[in-house]
């Protein structure tokens, strides 16, 4: 089976960063496409980033010039570097990724989400 776990999540001031990781465990060969989502308290969940395996990369427009998603492809791992946080930013963030499990075989999983809290 294949497993992706969150990290990095964390409480943080205003102005300040925090990287996130999912890391991808099991029998697999890559990852493939990644994108983070988050959800606020009382909010619907947002689509936050994404990256492509050719490497093209989109955000909603509130976290431009902000955030900044990436993948170690060695490591089985991508990221969400998160700069100049804003409270409004403070949500569950969830990775959620098609992992490549052989070849002609590619599955979708869900990290178990990680609390990212940043205060005023």
């Amino acid at each position: 089976q294949v497993q992706l776990v969150e990290s990095g999540g964390g409480l943080v001031q205003a102005g300040g960063s925090l990287r996130l990781s999912c890391a991808a465990s099991g029998r697999l060969n890559s990852i493939r496409t990644m994108a983070w989502y988050r959800q606020a308290p009382g909010k619907e969940r947002e689509l936050v980033a994404t990256i492509t395996p050719g490497g093209s990369t989109n955000y909603v427009d509130s976290v431009k010039g902000r955030f900044t998603i990436s993948t170690d492809n060695a490591k089985n791992t991508a990221y969400l570097q998160m700069n100049s946080l804003k409270s409004e930013d403070t949500a569950v963030y969830y990775c959620n990724a098609r992992v490549n499990i052989r070849v002609g075989y590619d599955a979708l999983y869900w990290g178990q989400g990680t609390q990212v809290t940043v205060s005023s």
